[in-house]
């Protein structure tokens, strides 16, 4: 089920020829840069790191986890002590995600290439029984690791604020409800977050910025 790196922006096409509110997105943001990333025990892991943190302190730990695995690999993440892990940047539940996706990589478990094949809900299912790994986790793997078009992380606060913005909502739609709004735009939802993602850093959050007293 892996898609053609060209398939999510062949989708935003299609999407912007029928959708004209999203199409007012890309008059007000321009339209998102590409985004892939390599499929594998990395690119899972990275996604782990960035949990709940900000850019920058996320970038920092990674660097600083990189270093300390080199090369990244499941192995030689199980090899490192807590102290090290801890040391890099991880929280104590961190650590413990990150090592149950290391170990169940080492001894097959969680089998990458069978992810590649199974339909969408199944790969999310897969990657889910991991530790740590979520629905939304799972979600932006599949979009930006596999090139899957049909995903839609309605959890996502910054999809979630940049849907409301477009649609004039007086509250921002919670992931129960933004997964009701977001069947429209099916099979190019991938594509449909993507461009709430970029509308959202170039546009929401500056508008958020003004209103805050200073």
């Amino acid at each position: 089920m892996t898609r053609h790196p060209r398939a999510i922006a062949q989708g935003m096409s299609r999407l912007l020829a029928r959708e004209p509110l999203l199409a007012q997105l890309v008059d007000a943001a321009g339209m998102p840069p590409p985004r892939r990333e390599p499929a594998g025990f990395p690119t899972l892991l990275r996604i782990i790191v960035a949990q709940q943190v900000s850019t920058g302190a996320a970038a920092a730990i990674w660097a600083r986890l990189a270093a300390a695995a080199a090369p990244l690999t499941p192995e030689n993440l199980l090899a490192l002590p807590d102290e090290t892990l801890r040391g890099a940047g991880l929280s104590r539940p961190k650590v413990a995600y990150a090592r149950d996706l290391a170990a169940r990589l080492a001894d097959r478990r969680l089998n990458l290439a069978r992810l590649a094949r199974l339909d969408d809900e199944d790969a999310i299912a897969m990657l889910a029984a991991v530790k740590g790994i979520g629905r939304w986790s799972a979600e932006i793997y599949l979009m930006f690791a596999h090139g899957r078009p049909d995903m839609w992380p309605a959890d996502d606060i910054a999809v979630q604020a940049a849907f409301q913005h477009l649609r004039g909502l007086d509250a921002r739609p919670n992931g129960v409800l933004l997964r009701r709004h977001g069947e429209g735009f099916r099979p190019h939802r991938s594509a449909a977050a993507l461009l709430l993602w970029h509308y959202y850093r170039h546009r929401v959050r500056a508008a958020m910025t003004d209103v805050l007293p200073g």
